[in-house]
């Protein structure tokens, strides 16, 4: 039985995918939740849509119980997420809205609950924001919105009396852009060689799962400048060749 244990929460998306392979070639254990299951993955809680948060939350709370049982994990990666754009006069703002919070908010708030009841002491919880909520998302509303309200509940977590375990760190990233087949398909032109590379982010989930170079808990930003500052030395070693 591994030693390790961790959730990806999103682990059929291109990202969580990438988590679940690369934790599972690391002899970890690894459960998926998503809308689907994850055929690489040891365990899959499968989410039930419906359009009720506090129906969503409960069943997924409940089965992650089950699954675990009095079992502790060492980590918890959300990298459930999603994009919409659209300003405030478009005519699917509330739709799009809607639908970031749903993908981004409900995934992030589920992932801390599941955090505070089974992580370990000492454990790791990422989220999965952005690093344009850092300023104003004109063309994108519904998606800043949702991402900045990542960012403060990552900020919330590791405050007094959050509820997280003794010593366990939330970390949120901030993501340009990632290099995932979707982005490639809708950006066909873009210079795929500054993304940034899935496999970065699974190594930098690793390292951190491990104690090693983990930002401070709250932190949304020490631990993206590590991932942009390995991307621009990739770029100038493409560059040399």
């Amino acid at each position: 039985m591994a030693a390790n244990r961790v959730i990806v929460y999103g682990g059929r998306g291109a990202l969580g995918s990438k988590c679940v392979e690369y934790f599972k070639s690391k002899g970890w254990w690894v459960a998926s939740i998503d809308i689907g299951a994850n055929e690489e993955a040891n365990e899959n809680v499968v989410v039930k849509m419906t359009e009720s948060f506090t129906e969503q939350a409960g069943q997924v709370t409940a089965d992650v119980a089950q699954l675990l049982g009095e079992q502790k994990v060492d980590a918890i990666l959300c990298v459930a997420g999603g994009w919409a754009g659209g300003n405030c006069s478009s005519k699917d703002l509330y739709k799009n809205a809607d639908l970031m919070w749903k993908q981004s908010v409900w995934t992030s708030t589920i992932s801390s609950h599941l955090a505070a009841l089974h992580l370990k002491t000492g454990g790791l919880l990422t989220l999965a924001g952005a690093k344009a909520a850092q300023s104003g998302t004109g063309g994108m509303i519904g998606y800043g919105m949702a991402k900045a309200a990542i960012h403060q509940l990552c900020q919330s977590l590791a405050a007094k009396n959050s509820g997280m375990p003794a010593d366990a760190a939330a970390v949120a990233i901030l993501p340009v852009t990632l290099d995932t087949p979707m982005n490639r398909k809708f950006m066909p032109k873009a210079d795929f060689s500054t993304w940034t590379p899935l496999e970065y982010i699974a190594e930098m989930f690793f390292s951190w799962a491990t104690g090693v170079n983990r930002p401070s808990s709250g932190s949304d930003k020490d631990g993206w400048k590590r991932i942009q500052r390995l991307e621009e030395r990739r770029v100038r070693e493409r560059w040399k060749e």
